[in-house]
C-alpha cells in the first residue's frame, strides 16, 4: 500500500533541547500531528462515532529512529505513508527531513476501537467508508 500524505512544520524554540536540536520526544508529537492531518484530509478525525459509540485510534506501537538533527527555525517536512491497512488497524511509516536531508524515520500502529463500552475498549473493523477513502488515496497516488 502506498497512501502518502505530507505536511510541513517550522521548528519552534519550544521544540528544542539545551543543545538547540529538536528534543526526541517532539518527534512523537509530530507523528501524531501528521496522522491527525491525514485523517482530517479523509473527512474524519482521531475521535469519531460508530453506531453512536465514541471511537478512536489507540496506539499499538510507536517507534522512531534518528538520523540527523533538526534545529530551531528549520522547516521540517513530515511524510506519512500507510504501510498496512488491516481489518481493524493501520500502520503508518513516517519520514522526517529538512530539505533533502533525512532527519528521522518512525512507525506507528493504531487500532480502530470503540472507547465507551461498559466492558472497556474494544477493537472493531475500520468503517467501510473510511477504508474506501484510504484505498482511494492509495489509488490516486499510484
Amino acid at each position: 500500500m502506498s497512501s502518502r500524505f505530507r505536511i510541513e512544520r517550522r521548528i519552534e524554540f519550544s521544540d528544542t533541547d539545551l543543545g538547540g536540536i529538536v528534543h526526541f520526544s517532539r518527534f512523537f508529537v509530530f507523528m501524531e500531528a501528521v496522522e491527525h492531518a491525514f485523517l482530517r484530509s479523509l473527512g474524519t478525525s482521531v475521535h469519531f462515532e460508530i453506531d453512536g459509540h465514541k471511537a478512536g485510534w489507540p496506539r499499538l506501537s510507536a517507534h522512531c529512529e534518528f538520523r540527523s538533527p533538526a534545529r530551531f527555525e528549520d522547516l521540517l517536512t513530515i511524510e506519512l505513508e500507510v504501510l498496512r491497512k488491516g481489518r481493524s488497524s493501520l500502520t503508518y511509516g513516517i519520514r522526517f527531513r529538512v530539505g533533502e536531508r533525512p532527519v528521522a524515520e518512525g512507525k506507528i500502529s493504531a487500532a480502530c476501537c470503540l472507547l465507551d463500552l461498559p466492558q472497556g475498549i474494544k477493537a472493531v473493523p475500520i468503517p467501510p467508508e473510511l477504508a474506501r477513502r484510504i484505498e482511494e488515496v492509495e489509488h490516486d497516488e499510484s
